[in-house]
């Protein structure tokens, strides 16, 4: 059985979506020892009535007291429990034991296929459909399928042309993340992927993919006209203009 850490299959980290509380949105700060004593007292003191509780700071209302007092930490930004590890902050005991797993790296949700463990139920779930082929995010536009929302809203972007993603040095734009982190590349000479045989190195893998074939003699596109073999097929335009 193999344990591996959890990742989004478009390759973004999963560890932002396993920090996410179940109704607050979470941030750093350190101002309060790492325990959960507060909401259990709050769980203590909360006690039905027919009174709905409003928010001073919105419209939502509440039933019980402790549900306003902690969705009121969402605005005052007091997020009481810490772990002590990291520093880190949340405005929920169940979202600080959630975090506590990445450092303790307990993965108890096993895929039954492939052994790959996670930290919560809901990851198996979207790790499933890796097996099963399940894509149940349609896009709209052209139809194609997509196993997790996150991927389905990075595909909108082709139809729409946003580039959201500017380089800071040469302003040039792009739809994706990782397509600028692989432009960057060009700016500062980074060449990630080397050759075992010969050690020349690449900004993308595809280069070293085509390189490669410079060693192994595999040249798999051919001339109609004469035979002639090329590891590249702009190579192979370019000599088919030689019979003209």
């Amino acid at each position: 059985m193999t344990i591996e850490a959890d990742g989004d299959h478009c390759g973004g980290s999963q560890a932002d979506k396993l920090l996410a509380p179940l109704s607050d949105s979470e941030d750093t700060t350190s101002h309060s020892p790492d325990t959960d004593d507060e909401d259990s007292k709050d769980d203590k003191t909360c006690h039905t009535d027919n009174t709905h509780l409003k928010c001073s700071h919105c419209d939502k209302t509440f039933k019980l007291p402790c549900y306003l007092k902690r969705h009121i930490r969402i605005h005052t930004g007091e997020k009481p429990f810490i772990r002590s590890i990291c520093g880190k902050g949340f405005t929920q005991s169940p979202s600080l034991k959630k975090h506590t797993l990445l450092h303790t790296g307990e993965k108890s949700f096993i895929c039954s296929i492939c052994g790959k463990g996670f930290v919560e139920s809901c990851n198996l779930k979207v790790h499933m459909r890796t097996h099963t082929g399940e894509k149940p995010f349609i896009c709209s536009i052209c139809g194609k399928g997509f196993a997790q929302s996150s991927c389905l809203e990075k595909h909108r972007t082709i139809h729409t042309g946003e580039k959201s993603f500017i380089c800071l040095i040469c302003s040039k734009g792009f739809v994706l993340s990782n397509k600028l982190k692989v432009h960057m590349r060009t700016h500062t000479g980074e060449k990630t992927f080397s050759c075992s045989i010969c050690g020349k190195g690449f900004t993308e893998s595809q280069y070293l993919k085509v390189h490669m074939k410079t060693h192994t003699g595999e040249k798999p596109f051919s001339c109609s006209i004469c035979g002639k073999g090329f590891t590249q097929s702009q190579n192979l335009k370019r000599h088919k203009t030689t019979h003209f």
